[in-house]
């Protein structure tokens, strides 16, 4: 299958399966990956929360986030290549055959070999200074 245009990304689901300190730190690390792809992404939390999007990839939260994941990944398969990133069985079942599926944990394997290639290209953030950082940022996040 070719590179997905869309990954749903079942929010808690990853942020258990990962190292990561917060939910804040999985949604930065979500945005870097689909900003290096070109590709989009939607990433769903359950429970109350402030959607917001950060460049291409949007954060909702909602009361369930599996039916909002089953729901997009419906919509969208057969219009775009849609990759599911999810362990939850019953979601991956019900996405679809023509939805790409990953497991939380086998998708964060894959992960860190585009982070180590993004920092080996990126030498020049190095010689930046701050506030060409921060503009570069705010534009990463859309803003």
């Amino acid at each position: 299958m070719a590179e997905a245009s869309l990954y749903l990304f079942d929010g808690y689901n990853l942020l258990h399966a990962g190292e990561f300190a917060d939910a804040r730190e999985l949604v930065d690390t979500l945005a870097s990956f689909v900003a290096l792809r070109g590709a989009r992404g939607v990433v769903v939390f359950d429970g109350v929360g402030e959607d917001a999007n950060l460049g291409p990839l949007e954060v909702r939260f909602a009361p369930n986030a599996d039916a909002v994941l089953e729901r997009l990944a419906a919509e969208r398969r057969a219009s775009e290549l849609v990759c599911l990133v999810s362990s939850d069985a019953a979601v991956r079942g019900t996405s679809g055959q023509e939805v790409a599926k990953l497991s939380s944990r086998n998708f964060l394997r894959e992960l860190e070999p585009a982070e180590q290639r993004s920092e080996r290209r990126s030498e020049l953030a190095g010689r930046l200074d701050e506030e060409t950082r921060a503009r570069l940022e705010r534009l990463r996040r859309g803003g």
